[in-house]
């Protein structure tokens, strides 16, 4: 039984690690090119990108995990029913829920210590990674010159050069346009050749140009009809010029914790126990204030307290009195009583429109940390559900490799990946609850991966190909027999001149084949 168990073991391991390397290396490229803009041509150093895909790849873990999971279970099923491995154990009196126990084991200590990973190192590395993408958004590209092209990459300056010596970074022919001055003030300076880089802090353009002129435009108040135009000639210049962002300067990750994604399940739990309470709060208190301080400003006492919300029945007719005077006044007075009306009604609309987004950016919050509190437990569930799906795959279809597990595994993966999505959208929107939306994938497939896991346990032929044909034979052999004498002749007469046909087929290749042999035994 040990060697049969170190069997299924070795079998298992080893596709597991290997489909699960290769889809986090898949994943992995769909990152990179998500931010292939913001990696190139700003002179980052290999460090901060190696540190940066192994956050990313962190991050991958949850979606890879339980796809490596259900292809390896196929491909692992898939060679033992191939190889007669898993029908020997089956003769030996073993069923497959026995076959499958050790990799039971592994399952589960896979699933727990997913739990660990979604709700420990995923939020680190989420902090780590957010950080970095940040800080590599805030720095400007690197600074190299084009022949010929405007280099705009520092605020407020354009630099020109029409060569640059590849060796000796010489440059030829450069033309730079200033607008760093506050009093509006440009300097257009014109070089014959000169070097422009950063300090080695990356802190100062360091500027030393040969043999050129430099013309700056004075503006005054009245500078659309009087300015002044300053030139002067130089044989060499030198500037040092303070830049900012074209270092790699590192952010603290703590500014991004109060994302849901980078916080464990307790913490998740403590912002949604105090977003319930302020939603709670902001619904049935935003109200009042708008009745008290707006509609009723002039007659507060016409609002009862918070707790009832009722009006008042005798400051209803009180209110009914002023309104049926209006006629009565003059055209100034009712002037002035509908501009203080229409005030009051834009400051109400404006009170309510602040409470309302509020309301909704506080709601859109709860909602947020309650689909990540579900998600953290329902990775562990959904690791064991895609295992039930795959072992029996595997073990119908008995099909091992990467072609047939890779096209089935796909195909559920999609499945799974399509609903969830859509469950995790309704519940940002707030149409579903998080339980529901968040599970609504483990519970399409859990009945699934019983009834298959059940099907496999009893030697069904439910994905065997060679079975469903004999059963079409026979529903079609029954079919024609309740046709007419006629129908069956000539259906009979059809058959027959198809098998005609094909052992004519069948002669003709044999007699090439007999030639072939003779022509090579001559």
């Amino acid at each position: 039984m040990k060697k049969i168990y170190r069997l299924v073991l070795t079998s298992y391991l080893g596709p597991m690690f290997m489909t699960f390397f290769i889809i986090i290396f898949i994943l992995m490229m769909n990152f990179v090119w998500r931010y292939i803009d913001e990696l190139v041509g700003k002179g980052l150093d290999a460090a901060v990108i190696v540190e940066l895909i192994f956050y990313a790849t962190i991050n991958m873990i949850p979606m890879g995990l339980p796809l490596a999971i259900l292809l390896a279970t196929i491909m692992t099923m898939g060679n033992l029913g191939e190889n007669y491995e898993l029908l020997a154990m089956k003769s030996a009196g073993m069923s497959l829920p026995k076959i499958m126990r050790p990799l039971f084991i592994v399952i589960g200590l896979i699933s727990v210590g997913s739990f660990f990973i979604v709700n420990d190192l995923v939020p680190y590395a989420n902090r780590k990674m957010f950080s970095i993408i940040y800080d590599i958004k805030q720095q400007n590209q690197a600074l190299e010159f084009q022949d010929g092209l405007f280099f705009n990459g520092i605020d407020n300056m354009s630099i020109r050069v029409e060569k640059q010596d590849p060796e000796t970074h010489l440059l030829t022919n450069v033309l730079i346009y200033d607008n760093r001055a506050s009093n509006g003030n440009m300097t257009t300076t014109i070089a014959d050749s000169g070097y422009i880089r950063l300090s080695d802090d990356k802190k100062y353009l360091l500027v030393t140009l040969y043999n050129g002129e430099t013309y700056e435009q004075t503006r005054n108040n009245q500078w659309y009809n009087q300015s002044t135009l300053r030139h002067h000639k130089f044989e060499r210049q030198d500037g040092k010029i303070p830049m900012d962002g074209f270092s790699f300067e590192r952010s603290d990750e703590n500014m991004f914790s109060g994302n849901s994604q980078t916080k464990d399940i307790n913490e998740l739990q403590t912002d949604i126990d105090s977003l319930d309470m302020l939603v709670g709060n902001l619904t049935t208190t935003a109200y009042t204030p708008l009745l008290r301080e707006q509609i009723f400003s002039k007659d507060p006492d016409a609002v009862a307290p918070t707790d009832t919300l009722e009006i008042d029945r005798s400051r209803k007719v009180h209110t009914a009195f002023i309104i049926d005077s209006i006629p009565a006044l003059n055209a100034r007075q009712k002037d002035k009583i509908w501009s203080s009306a229409l005030q009051s009604a834009r400051n109400s609309r404006n009170m309510f429109s602040f409470d309302e987004s509020t309301s909704k950016e506080a709601l859109n919050q709860l909602y947020r940390s309650k689909n990540e509190w579900h998600r953290k437990l329902a990775l562990p569930v959904s690791i064991l559900i895609f295992f039930l799906l795959g072992a029996p795959l595997g073990a119908i279809i008995r099909r091992g490799g990467l072609g047939m597990p890779m096209v089935i595994s796909v195909i559920f993966f999609v499945i799974y990946y399509v609903i969830s999505i859509s469950g995790e959208k309704l519940a940002k929107e707030g149409t579903w609850s998080s339980l529901l939306g968040m599970w609504i994938s483990s519970i399409v497939l859990a009945p699934l991966a019983a009834f298959l896991t059940h099907k496999a346990t009893n030697d069904s032929a439910l994905l065997d190909v060679d079975w469903y044909i004999g059963r079409i034979k026979h529903y079609q052999e029954r079919f024609e027999a309740k046709l007419p004498k006629k129908w069956q002749r000539k259906i009979a007469a059809r058959r027959e001149r198809a098998a005609a046909k094909q052992e004519a087929k069948r002669a003709k290749h044999r007699a090439k084949m007999e030639q072939k042999r003779a022509a090579q035994g001559n």
